[in-house]
């Protein structure tokens, strides 16, 4: 009779797995990172939400070195980028993959070089809010500080191009429900626990298709929510004597050429 791992050997279990693939981290992250940090990230990741403990070593490594090369935080902290847990009822497994949050996909943004900047913003229902298109595009949004804003209707993205360009999208609530009822996570994950950010990057996702897209930017996007990246790892095991170390794609192009291995479905509800 096999007895189920213990969440703390779960833990040292993924630590394991992290380390032994600490050279093919460094092989594709950016500067600004290291092994030690990005696995630090994963971990806090994992104890955030420990369902991430139950998912396939290979789709934890998968989407942790995805957000490697991206140069990406996966630890959900900061909105830059989460590690989501799925179940794949196919395979009877919980599956793990990266999605980017929308202060990634700005940070990515500005890394093309041709942009100053990109904010987003929600707009609750006593904000005052005007919007006119045409020759001269306007944008006015004075938010209501008083106690109580209402509900979220509307969200919105800014971005001012170098020379002084500027570009802005506007969604209404029900364009944002729309695109979360076709999403797997629609009723989990950080549609669930962070609306308003989830908000804002599908608005940012909208904005970035008439921009200047860096190549980093361009992967970003392509990390549907239908999709996952595909990377042979150093399996963890008993029969693990003599491994033979594989090594990940250097690029983000290649990276993103190697996507849809698997369709993981239902997402995983958190304990309460």
């Amino acid at each position: 009779m096999t007895t189920a791992l213990t969440p703390a050997q779960r833990m040292g279990t993924l630590k394991d797995l992290l380390e032994k693939n600490r050279g093919s981290l460094a092989t594709v992250l950016p500067r600004h990172l290291t092994p030690e940090r990005m696995m630090k990230l994963a971990l806090v990741a994992a104890s955030r939400n420990p369902v991430l403990l139950q998912c396939d070593q290979r789709s934890i490594l998968q989407s942790v070195m995805a957000a490697a090369q991206l140069g990406l935080d996966p630890s959900g902290t900061l909105g830059s980028a989460y590690l989501v847990p799925y179940r794949n009822r196919k395979k009877g497994t919980f599956e793990c993959q990266l999605i980017p949050g929308y202060r990634g996909l700005i940070d990515l943004a500005r890394r093309s070089g041709e942009i100053e900047s990109i904010e987003a913003h929600v707009v609750f229902e006593r904000d005052h809010f005007e919007i006119a298109y045409g020759l001269e595009p306007q944008l006015v949004h004075k938010p209501h500080l008083g106690p109580d804003p209402g509900n979220v209707i509307l969200v919105y993205a800014i971005a001012r191009l170098k020379g002084g360009a500027r570009q802005f999208e506007v969604m209404t609530r029900a364009q944002v429900e729309s695109v979360r009822a076709r999403s797997r996570a629609a009723d989990d994950g950080p549609w669930k626990t962070d609306f308003d950010e989830m908000a804002r990057k599908t608005v940012v996702r909208r904005l970035c298709k008439y921009l200047p897209l860096s190549t980093e930017l361009a992967e970003a996007l392509s990390l549907g929510e239908e999709e996952s990246p595909v990377i042979e790892i150093e399996p963890i095991g008993p029969d693990d004597e003599d491994p033979t170390p594989t090594e990940p794609t250097s690029k983000a192009a290649e990276l993103a050429a190697k996507l849809r291995n698997s369709a993981p479905e239902e997402p995983v509800r958190e304990a309460a």
